[in-house]
């Protein structure tokens, strides 16, 4: 079994107590239904300039969570953001927050799971913090750690 092909379920029934699962339900909006990969991390509200920063950035397989602190005003990811992601080898990105192009994002090869969409676009001041420990619904995420995603759920490595 592939990364890419392991299911969430499967997994958690194999190490569970080794893994959290975060109960916010997200929406899997990209071409890629399944995707894991190390964490790298970006906080930031209502602004996306370091998600298009690091995105832009050689990602070997990464996976991006965005602590947006469920914010659905502004999307912090759009269809031009997504294809550098591809471009740039990231797995997926996970926002806690909005996207936009929902259309063009989900025929990209590309994991993304995020909480909805929204067309207006966000700031791009570049406030915010890259690859720090992130919580989201009292899961720790931290950079380094595995992530897993599919139609099932996500599952952070402890």
């Amino acid at each position: 079994m592939t990364a890419s092909s392991i299911n969430t379920a499967d997994l958690y029934d194999e190490r569970g107590d080794e893994l959290s699962s975060l109960a916010v339900q997200f929406q899997s909006l990209g071409g890629q239904s399944h995707f894991s990969g190390p964490v790298r991390t970006i906080r930031c509200f209502e602004d996306n300039a370091l998600v298009k920063t690091v995105l832009a950035t050689p990602g070997n397989g990464s996976v991006l969570v965005v602590d947006g602190a469920g914010s659905l005003r502004t999307a912090l990811m759009g269809d031009m953001i997504a294809a550098s992601a591809v471009a740039n080898g990231w797995a997926g990105v996970v926002i806690n927050g909005a996207i936009r192009d929902r259309l063009a994002i989900a025929g990209l090869p590309l994991g993304v799971k995020a909480l909805g969409s929204n067309p207006r676009k966000s700031a791009k001041e570049g406030t915010g913090a890259i690859d720090v420990p992130l919580e989201i619904d009292g899961v720790a995420i931290r950079p380094g750690a595995m992530i897993w995603c599919d139609p099932d759920g996500i599952l952070v490595e402890r």
